[in-house]
């Protein structure tokens, strides 16, 4: 794979290290979609940990770029709320979408709890199989020796079957839940973005269409196993009004797309980029579980998440106050020398590879992120057996989001 932009990336470099620290902000889209924000976080571990940022769009905001600082702020919802957003962008007062990732306690965990089964360890391994038998599909029906793109026949295709699965979704109509995740987290900068009005319209279309998946399941004399049924039947969701329904479908939907959609890709671009690894996975096909820790952690596929203090907090002598909203950067926590050596490295084998932050620390830890690592597990072990390798063909297309770490396209070929 050839890199074009390596020139471009060390012009990103220097002006990261020649730019004043008041002026460093890691929260631009462009950073991200052309993959230079890596040196700007790690100045901030080195000079400014915790860091304010004065002048954004959004208002200011406080980054927190190191492993130790990011759990502490992660474990303790008493002093750093989800509420009243877990991204940067405030809601608007009068498209409000509370769901509970952006909840506190009791109510965050009431709602967690109702959701939580369709992950049980019990589950999984029902699924396991359903999995498997969908992967192998995907992949007899790829071409060999012609260029096509990974996100869309490989990464979107099987998250959007899976989420398919556990909202017991028309078949027929599955990629509109990749639509609807993607309208979501889509801001400004993104092609997807026409404008709010039109962010609103087509949120309110996937309310809607699950409302009617809702009347259909809410009066069964049994639930079934399925989300929206969960939902429908939980004696702390079965009376949300429209808007909390939308926001809790709007977040088992991203968070059932994102993480793994990202990864699927993430991990077969990392493995290109050191093809040494790619070389030493073929060797030892029993080191998938660990790689599998190792690309999520490499990939990072939710960038941040943020909290708002809620009293005055001292970290590392820097005074947060009441209010400010604080964004706890996992994409730089995951790469801290201080506690994971060789961070920037993608090293399949690596020691102790599950200890990283993309599931987030404390109550609000992912709640899939076992069925996450099972799909990817299974994803490689598939293509171990049918494929000598699969080679990227270009630098992928990002996603221009501070918040979604992802991909749009990236071009790829099977070799005969």
């Amino acid at each position: 794979m050839s890199d074009g932009s390596v020139d471009f990336r060390a012009e990103a470099r220097a002006r990261a290290w020649a730019m004043p620290l008041d002026q460093i902000n890691v929260a631009d889209p462009e950073l991200f979609r052309t993959d230079t924000m890596w040196p700007y976080f790690e100045r901030l571990r080195k000079e400014a940990p915790v860091h304010y940022q004065k002048d954004h769009e959004f208002g200011p905001y406080w980054s927190v770029t190191k492993f130790e600082d990011i759990v502490f702020v992660d474990t303790h919802h008493d002093l750093f709320s989800s509420e009243p957003a877990i991204t940067i962008v405030n809601p608007q007062e009068d498209f409000r979408l509370p769901m509970f990732i952006a909840m506190d306690p009791p109510k965050h965990d009431a709602q967690r709890k109702v959701v939580s089964p369709i992950v049980a360890p019990q589950n999984l391994a029902k699924l396991e199989g359903l999995i498997r038998s969908r992967v192998v599909t995907i992949f007899e029906g790829l071409p060999r020796q012609e260029p096509f793109d990974w996100v869309d026949r490989v990464s979107v295709e099987l998250t959007t079957q899976m989420l398919a699965t556990l909202f017991d979704f028309p078949w027929e109509d599955r990629r509109k839940l990749t639509y609807w995740s993607d309208i979501a987290t889509a801001g400004p900068a993104s092609p997807l973005y026409v404008s709010d009005e039109h962010r609103r319209s087509t949120l309110m279309e996937c309310a809607e269409y699950f409302l009617r998946l809702w009347n259909e399941r809410v009066n069964a004399p049994e639930p079934g196993g399925d989300l929206i049924s969960m939902l429908a039947h939980g004696e702390s969701t079965r009376n949300m009004d429209r808007m909390e329904f939308l926001g809790n479908l709007i977040l088992l939907i991203v968070g059932g797309n994102d993480t793994t959609r990202n990864s699927l890709t993430g991990g077969l671009y990392a493995l290109n980029k050191n093809p040494a690894q790619y070389d030493k996975l073929i060797a030892n096909p029993s080191l998938i579980p660990n790689m599998v820790s190792e690309i999520i952690r490499w990939q990072t596929p939710l960038a941040y998440m943020r909290r708002t203090a809620t009293q005055d907090v001292e970290l590392r002598a820097r005074q947060i106050r009441k209010g400010d909203k604080v964004l706890m950067w996992y994409v730089s926590g995951n790469r801290d020398e201080d506690v994971i050596a060789d961070a920037d490295s993608f090293i399949i084998d690596r020691e102790r590879a599950r200890h990283h932050l993309s599931f987030g620390f404390g109550i609000h830890r992912c709640v899939g992120n076992r069925l996450a690592e099972l799909q990817l597990r299974i994803v490689w072990e598939e293509i171990l057996k049918r494929f000598p390798k699969i080679e990227v063909l270009e630098e992928p297309q990002r996603v221009p989001s501070p918040f979604v770490k992802g991909y749009h396209k990236m071009m790829v070929r099977i070799p005969a």
